[in-house]
């Protein structure tokens, strides 16, 4: 007799109540499946958070790894997420010898990530022992490869458990859907953040070594408790025949303001991402943070774009244009990296925390609001491509700075402590100071670049009654 299982009446009606995007639940997909459905997100959340928030800082101040390889590892495999266009495709027309389609690439995606996470340490290890230049170059070559790894399994599992939440969800409630899934991701960076924060608040190489081990089991079973009878096999759906790429990509730049919209995505996702790998070392090399307290900071940033996500969804459904909230985003992020910048010399780490907050809540505000213009725009048959475009640029934007930012962030600490850029400068703050100051600037350029698209959609009449909060895509 096969069980299922259930959650009691009385937690549905406390889950639905205050839960958000609860109600994306349905007859065909109830809120128990829903929710276990959404562990493949926290799953990615965790990973990310151990990559982004945690081993770049142990990479750059505890190993001496220079920021510049420590951010081009980070950095590739997102320059690789537009490949999940053909990872979704594949999904979509290629059945397994089980009748399956989305759960394979899922269990593919789950083992790329335990993989990379499991051969991790080992490199870590080498790299904090290595005594010569062979040595070193093996384990930062071998740290490199489980970053791309790990990558590339996070953008495999993302893309088929995003789309199995497709095939799974009723076409109302799909746009819930996805949005509860972004959701669970940010829980996911915060409840990692959290965690590594607190194993490693006494931190040693051996520690490091046992928490990433631990990661990659947590991983493996979020993610089949996640898969676990999830699709049914034999599920057939129509290969879709080719429409003319080409041509409707034509129509796509011929619309009103397009190039604008993409360079002005582009522009804001590198002046919101460039100082993803520098935040905690700058937390830990100026400030004296420890690793348990620069782990919090993903924490703190997760958290703010989290509360942006929720603010975005009410003021989103009372009307709100959301080119202005995506240029409130871009405005808030000028004070936020103030902050971060006079932390500094004032030797504040509550200023740093509140700087590394209102980073995350101001680049929430902007991602979503960009990702909802991107659904809003006209040619409603053309919406796919939009997004798809609009999802290419983002990651790309977001590796190529994350790079730039671990590059500047040498060059400038090279040169002002060798004295080329005046006594005053000669701190080991200025490179990362380099790098915020240049994402200040590439702020003004993007409320530049809002301006236009603003004025464009506050003239065109609104033909619809609000609809409840929901997003196509998952913002970055």
């Amino acid at each position: 007799m096969k069980m299922a299982f259930r959650l009691p009446p009385a937690l549905i009606g406390v889950f639905s109540r205050y839960v958000p995007f609860a109600d994306a639940a349905s007859p065909d997909l109830p809120l128990a499946r829903l929710l276990r459905l959404s562990l493949f997100q926290v799953a990615v959340g965790i990973t990310t958070a151990l990559l982004v928030g945690t081993l770049n800082r142990v990479m750059i101040v505890e190993l001496g790894v220079p920021a510049w390889w420590v951010a081009l590892s980070v950095a590739l495999p997102l320059v690789f997420a537009p490949l999940r266009a053909l990872i979704g495709y594949r999904s979509d027309t290629h059945p397994s010898v089980l009748g399956l389609r989305r759960l394979p690439y899922l269990w593919m995606g789950t083992l790329l990530m335990f993989g990379g996470l499991a051969i991790m340490p080992f490199a870590l290890m080498l790299l904090s022992e290595a005594d010569t230049t062979g040595a070193l170059w093996f384990g930062r070559t071998g740290a490199a490869l489980a970053f791309i790894v790990v990558g590339a399994g996070l953008q495999i599992t993302q893309t088929a458990g995003i789309a199995l939440a497709n095939d799974v969800s009723s076409d109302d409630k799909r746009p819930r859907v996805v949005a509860l899934l972004y959701a669970m991701l940010l829980v996911g960076l915060i409840i990692g953040s959290a965690m590594l924060g607190g194993l490693l608040e006494k931190f040693s190489p051996l520690r490091l070594i046992q928490v990433v081990q631990g990661a990659a089991v947590v991983v493996v079973v979020l993610n089949l408790m996640s898969l676990w009878k999830q699709e049914a096999r034999g599920t057939r759906r129509g290969a879709r025949e080719p429409d003319g790429f080409s041509r409707n990509w034509k129509r796509l730049m011929a619309l009103p303001k397009m190039r604008r919209f993409l360079w002005t995505v582009g522009l804001g996702t590198a002046a919101f991402s460039m100082q993803d790998i520098v935040l905690e070392p700058f937390g830990g090399e100026v400030l004296g943070l420890d690793v348990g307290l620069t782990s919090a900071l993903t924490a703190l940033s997760a958290g703010g774009a989290l509360c942006a996500f929720l603010l975005a969804a009410r003021l989103l459904g009372r009307g709100v244009d959301a080119v202005r909230l995506a240029a409130a985003g871009a405005l808030l992020g000028l004070p936020a990296f103030a902050c971060v910048i006079f932390s500094a010399p004032l030797e504040s780490p509550n200023l740093f925390r509140l700087g590394a907050g209102l980073i995350g809540f101001s680049g929430g505000l902007f991602s979503v609001g960009m990702l909802l213009t991107a659904m809003d725009m006209p040619e409603r048959e053309l919406t796919g491509m939009v997004l798809g475009a609009w999802g290419a640029v983002q990651a790309t934007a977001a590796g190529v700075a994350m790079a730039l930012g671990g590059v500047v962030r040498d060059i400038a600490s090279h040169l002002a402590m060798q004295g080329w850029l005046g006594e005053s400068l000669i701190s080991k703050a200025t490179g990362y100071s380099v790098v915020f100051h240049l994402e200040i600037y590439l702020l003004f350029v993007v409320l530049v670049a809002l301006g236009p698209l603003a004025r464009r959609r506050s003239s065109t009449p609104v033909q619809h009654a609000p609809q409840p909060f929901g997003l196509a895509q998952l913002p970055g």
